[in-house]
């Protein structure tokens, strides 16, 4: 397809990059219709690659070869300038509410198709919270990552050994920066539940899945 069978136009070159990173978002407003204006608005210069709708349904909006405006700034794995390094997915979703059943199961079809063409592993699958800690918290807490994992498109740890919680944020991924905010990005990811100040229960569960990172880059090394 070319650029014009592509709504929004808010892309640019990727700088040499690939896709290797798939960035997860709600897109934080009321309804589908509305955010899709947004993300095709030159004005408002942001965008994503795909956008699904409360109904499941899944609209390409730039192409996977571009470079859309969807990350801003952060970091995941030591790797700047996210947007040229990823594919953004929107998931219609104010975020005040769980996500559809449909809107979950039109995500693991695209999710599927994406890492097969780009040779993206479940590793590389993150939330916008991830990445850019402090500043983002979408997909947010009821977003279902345990099932993603289930079917092999993202990862979900055991616990593991109670050892240093910045050793294992470093090795998984996170950027570096204030503690309270990377706990907090970490606990939106892999423990929501959790509250209050860091516990030995964040550090288990952040070294099993230092450990779960560390041999899935392996294996696909």
């Amino acid at each position: 397809m070319t650029d014009g069978a592509y709504p929004s136009p808010n892309h640019g070159d990727r700088r040499g990059y690939r896709p290797e990173l798939i960035v997860l978002h709600y897109t934080g407003m009321s309804d589908a219709p509305s955010a899709r204006a947004r993300l095709c608005d030159a004005q408002a210069e942001v965008s994503a690659h795909w956008l699904i709708g409360e109904d499941g349904g899944a609209e390409a909006l730039v192409s996977e070869d571009r470079r859309a405006w969807h990350a801003g700034a952060g970091a995941w794995q030591g790797r700047e300038d996210v947007n040229s390094r990823s594919i953004g997915i929107e998931i219609a979703n104010p975020g005040d509410r769980p996500f559809t059943a449909r809107q979950m199961d039109a995500l693991t079809d695209l999710l599927r198709g994406i890492m097969a063409r780009w040779r993206i592993g479940p590793d590389s699958v993150i939330g916008h919270s991830d990445m850019a800690p402090g500043r983002k918290i979408d997909p947010g807490p009821r977003f279902d990552w345990q099932r993603l994992a289930h079917e092999g498109l993202a990862l979900w740890p055991d616990d593991g050994p109670d050892r240093p919680l910045a050793e294992s944020l470093d090795i998984i991924g996170y950027p570096g920066g204030d503690p309270e905010l990377r706990l907090a990005a970490f606990r939106l990811r892999f423990r929501p539940w959790a509250h209050g100040l860091e516990t030995a229960e964040d550090r288990r569960g952040a070294a099993g899945a230092a450990e779960l990172y560390q041999r899935e880059r392996k294996h696909a090394g």
